[in-house]
Parts: structure tokens; C-alpha cells; sequence
């Protein structure tokens, strides 16, 4: 035998290294008397002691000793390490463990580690300790745990909330349920889990519920819609549910609230006089409702990147002159986007069918007036029968739920491309077909007139009126706005002080000067960049009644509606 060979016990050895470093533990072995065999070097890794204290030979109680004395040992966290029992107890408790047939037990090791440590005690006597960090592992299962207490909370408020609400997953059947909306089927969390709207309601009501579920999930979209439903025990309840996505891509889930009105708001039916002929939830009494914080930014809901997109187009188009006429049959979308229209400076009206249609092109043809663009509800009745240019005019297709801003920045690229065509006064084509016996019906007036040049603020201003349901109209320069209060008799004015042309001054004494002949005063509100007192006393002496700073707000609005138009502010607020 070559004496440089490894012995048996070298080999041994080496296998027992090999296989701690492989399996990734760390290995003690002692034999009767209490002596280290064999003590792998990943010891280390778990307890600095000294290396020799991990030689063949050194005594267990040496060894568990040094092991007190670093302070880091299993059970203990450094800053208690010698508080809880005294160096000779705590190594006669750990050479009895080592003396137990079968132990095994997971304890802390330093402030974040954790250790699985156990022990077996061979027939022979010779004592086997195997030492692995478990610190990933108990993080997960503390994270586990974590995410466990925090599902019973959330399930415990859900509970707790008196608003029935559902979650669905892809494939729209329910996984969370909350006892309100178990109340209403009368059915328990586990009779509903796991089932679809199609095991739980009529099959016209669980195809309308999977349309929008499907519509939410595919866009993202909120869905929301006013719903009248009788619970199992007869009862009504009148809710406004709200649907939502949440969740990942790839693991999308639809979270529907409904959102209990029965004890503030009624069901009207629709009528003849009604503003709709269909029914809705309507409030009953809007005072119960108190004041609460106004959050709106005008600045942040405004569209920048639209107003980018539009503002070269914007600057080649007149102040105001445009003429616009919508065909819609729905009375809602005639509202929103005429009301628009109108406060942005453009002639704008709606016919509701074919038949009106006709007529108003016979009307404006027999009157020698020309439309600047058509706007074509997409669901109007016979509709894919009008061309492309009705009337050597062109067709705007809309829908009832586009963005009226991004319906005025079409109709302003639309005319853009058009030769500019005279201005127009809504009284020269303010149409209706009625009653063939009815006279044509007068524009009413408007609420407010800003006077703005700045085409942001212009927007800023739109924004906050439409947002609070005030008619207005948008004047670019002081002369304009005397021109725009000659015609529109408005009952308030917002003046911008600094305009081209005439500047606000100049325009508030103009008006001043007409309403000694017309024997009426019009509240007219400075618009200021800043409060100087020479400002405040030329704003005085030109007749404005008071005055505000840039940049404007909701509330700021709001405290000139309810001083100068306490009637207006009324129907405003509720």
C-alpha cells in the first residue's frame, strides 16, 4: 500500500464533508463519552466557535460551552442571550438533549435565522446532530400566515359591510361573497361559491350580468348602472352596483359592489312630461346630503395631450360662428353635447329623427344657410342611409358615451380642413319640428359669460361650470364678450382683466355704459392674475362688483354662484 494513501477514516471523513456541503447541512457526530467524532466544517456557518473546538477528541461540554460564550446559539436572540439562564444550566440542559433517543425541534438562531436541529442517539451510544437553516422556509410560513390573518380581515370587514359585494374570476363564477349578498339570495357563502350567475338568476338577467362582467374584464372599464331588486324575502332594494377589475394581468378578477340607495333615493317610472321616457333612480331629498370637501382639479382632469392635439386646428377657427347639428334620438346625448357645443362658442342644435332631419335641410336650404359639420348619433334611426356629406356637409359619427371634449377637438380638425364659412346667429336657425303649427323656439340665455383668452384657462373655466350643471359661453377678447352680453343677456359675468383687443376694463365699462339704456345690471367678477391694490381700485372704478385670482377653482366658482346667483347656486349644489 502507498503510504501516501488515505486511511479509512480519511475517507470517511471526506465522504461526510462532501455530503454537508452537498445536502447543505451541517453534521455532529459524539460518541459514549461524550467526545466529538467527526464535526463537519458548515459548523461554522451556524456557531463561531474557535476551530478546534470542532477537532476529533474535544468534549461535548467544551464544545456546547464555547458555544454559550459567543452568544449566538439556538433559542436565544444576542441582546438575551445571557439573561435567560446561567452558562453551567444551559450546557447541562443541552447535554441531556443530546443523551434523548429522538429530538427534533425548530428554533431561532440570532435575530433572523432560524434552525431545524435534530437529534438521534444510535443503539451503539454514538449521538448524531444535524443542523439546517430553515430561515427561507419560515419566512414563508410566516408570510403564509401573514396573508391567511389578513384574508379573515378582509373577509370580516366585507362581512361587516352592508353593501352586498361579489368577486368573479375569468370564467365569471363566484369566489368571494360577502353575507349581504348572501341575504339577498338567502343562500349560504357555499351554496354560492364556485356557481355562476346563471345557477342564481333568471337567464335574461345572467346574459345582461356576463355582458358587462365580460366588458369590464376585456377593457377594464368601470361599468355602473341603477338596478331595482327583490330580495328572497320580498323586500325591494334599490342599489347602484359598480363594477370593477382588479388583479394582474393573466389573473383578472371582477369585483361588483352594489351600493344600497333604498333609503335616500325613489323609482320614478318615466312620463310624457318626464325629462326621459324611461325610468331611474331619482333623490328624494338632496338636503340630507351635507357639504363635503370639493377634490376636483381642474388642472389634472384637463386632456393636455387633446388640447395639444387640437390647439394648432383651434387657432385657425373664429371665436365663435360655427354651426353644428346633432341627430341623436337619445335626449341625454343631446343635452351633454349641445350643452358642450354651446359653451365652447358654437351654433349648435339636435333633431331626433329622419323626418326632422329633412326638414331642417329644406329649412336651411329655403334660408340660404350651410352647416359646418353633422354629428351622427352612431344608434340613430335609419342612419347608415345618410352619406358621407349630407348636404355638401360632413358626417361626424359619435357614440352616446364619447367624451364631449374629444367630440369638439373632431368638429374643430373636421372645419379645420373646410373654407371658413359666415358666422351665424343661433337665432337664425334656433329650429323646431315639433308641431308643424309651433314657432320656431328661442334660445334661452345663458347663466354665465367668461370672458378668457387664454385658450387653458378657456378649458379650465368650461370644466369647473359643466362640472357644477351652469350654461356658459366662452369670449376670447373684451370686445367680443360686450357682443356675446348684447345677444345672450347673461346673468353673470366672468371678466378676465388682460385681453387683446379690448381689455377686461374697457369691456366692463362698455357694458355699464349699455345698461343705463336697457334699465338692468349684470354682476361682472374681475378675473385677476393677482390682487395689486391699483388692480382692485381700476376694477372698481369701471363697475365690477368683486373680484378673483388665478388660477381658479370649483369652490371658487362655487362662492361667486351662490353671492351673485344664490338661485342658480341652489340648484347647483342639490
Amino acid at each position: 500500500m502507498n503510504d501516501g494513501a488515505p486511511n479509512g477514516a480519511d475517507i470517511n471523513r471526506i465522504i461526510l464533508e462532501s455530503s454537508c456541503d452537498a445536502l447543505g447541512f451541517a453534521m455532529l457526530v459524539c460518541g459514549r463519552d461524550d467526545t466529538i467524532l467527526f464535526a463537519s466544517r458548515t459548523m461554522l456557518q451556524y456557531f463561531p466557535v474557535p476551530a478546534e473546538m470542532l477537532l476529533p477528541g474535544t468534549r461535548l461540554r467544551d464544545f456546547l460551552g464555547a458555544v454559550y460564550d459567543t452568544g449566538v446559539r439556538p433559542g436565544t436572540v444576542p441582546e438575551n442571550s445571557r439573561r435567560r439562564t446561567n452558562r453551567e444550566d444551559w450546557i447541562a440542559e443541552h447535554m441531556a438533549l443530546h443523551w434523548r433517543e429522538r429530538y427534533e425541534k425548530v428554533e431561532r438562531s440570532g435575530r433572523t435565522r432560524w434552525v431545524s436541529m435534530r437529534k438521534r442517539r444510535l443503539s451503539s451510544g454514538i449521538g448524531i446532530l444535524s443542523i439546517t437553516d430553515v430561515s427561507d422556509q419560515r419566512k414563508r410560513d410566516e408570510q403564509l400566515q401573514t396573508d391567511l390573518e389578513r384574508v379573515e380581515l378582509t373577509e370580516e370587514i366585507l362581512d361587516a359591510q352592508p353593501n352586498p359585494i361579489c368577486v368573479k374570476d375569468r370564467n365569471l363564477n363566484y369566489i368571494a361573497v360577502n353575507k349581504a349578498f348572501c341575504l339577498i339570495h338567502d343562500l349560504s357563502q357555499e351554496a354560492i361559491l364556485g356557481r355562476s350567475a346563471w345557477d342564481l338568476v333568471e337567464s335574461d338577467l345572467a346574459e345582461r350580468f356576463e355582458q358587462s362582467d365580460r366588458r369590464v374584464l376585456e377593457t377594464g372599464k368601470p361599468h355602473s348602472e341603477a338596478e331595482h331588486i327583490v330580495r328572497a324575502d320580498g323586500s325591494d332594494l334599490w342599489v347602484l352596483t359598480r363594477k370593477y377589475r382588479v388583479g394582474m394581468p393573466g389573473r383578472h378578477f371582477v369585483v361588483s359592489c352594489m351600493n344600497d340607495v333604498t333609503d335616500i333615493a325613489g323609482w320614478y317610472n318615466g312620463s310624457e312630461d318626464g325629462p326621459a321616457p324611461s325610468g331611474g333612480l331619482q333623490i328624494n331629498d338632496y338636503s340630507i346630503f351635507a357639504p363635503a370637501q370639493n377634490f376636483y382639479d381642474p388642472f389634472r382632469a384637463l386632456n393636455v395631450q387633446q388640447l395639444v392635439g387640437a390647439g394648432s386646428m383651434i387657432e385657425t377657427l373664429p371665436a365663435r360662428g360655427l354651426r353644428v347639428l346633432l341627430a341623436t334620438a337619445d335626449r341625454l346625448t343631446e343635452e351633454r353635447l349641445v350643452t358642450r357645443l354651446r359653451g365652447s362658442g358654437l351654433e349648435a342644435c339636435a333633431v331626433r329623427n329622419v323626418d326632422e332631419l329633412t326638414a331642417f335641410g329644406r329649412a336651411s336650404d329655403s334660408a340660404g344657410l350651410k352647416l359646418d359639420v353633422l354629428l351622427l348619433d352612431g344608434a340613430f334611426p335609419d342612419g347608415e342611409h345618410i352619406a358621407t356629406a349630407w348636404r355638401n356637409c360632413p358626417v361626424v359619427t359619435v357614440e352616446a358615451d364619447q367624451d364631449a371634449a374629444a367630440v369638439l377637438a373632431e368638429v374643430f380638425r373636421v372645419c379645420a380642413e373646410r373654407p371658413q364659412a359666415s358666422p351665424l346667429l343661433q337665432s337664425d336657425w334656433s329650429l323646431s319640428f315639433e308641431d308643424e303649427a309651433a314657432s320656431a323656439v328661442p334660445v334661452s340665455q345663458v347663466d354665465v359669460l367668461v370672458a378668457e383668452d387664454n385658450q387653458i384657462n378657456q378649458f379650465v373655466f368650461t370644466q369647473i361650470l359643466e362640472g357644477l350643471g351652469v350654461s356658459h359661453r366662452i369670449a376670447a377678447n373684451g370686445r367680443e364678450a360686450v357682443e356675446l352680453w348684447h345677444e345672450l343677456q347673461p346673468a353673470l359675468v366672468l371678466m378676465d382683466v388682460s385681453m387683446p383687443v379690448m381689455n377686461g376694463f374697457e369691456a366692463a365699462v362698455a357694458i355699464r355704459t349699455a345698461e343705463k339704456v336697457k334699465g338692468v345690471r349684470t354682476p361682472i367678477i374681475a378675473v385677476t392674475a393677482q390682487a395689486l391694490d391699483i388692480d382692485l381700485q381700476q376694477c372698481k372704478a369701471s363697475g365690477m362688483d368683486d373680484h378673483i385670482m388665478k388660477p381658479v377653482s370649483p369652490d371658487m366658482i362655487e362662492a361667486v354662484l351662490r353671492k351673485f346667483m344664490p338661485a342658480k347656486a341652489m340648484r347647483t349644489t342639490g
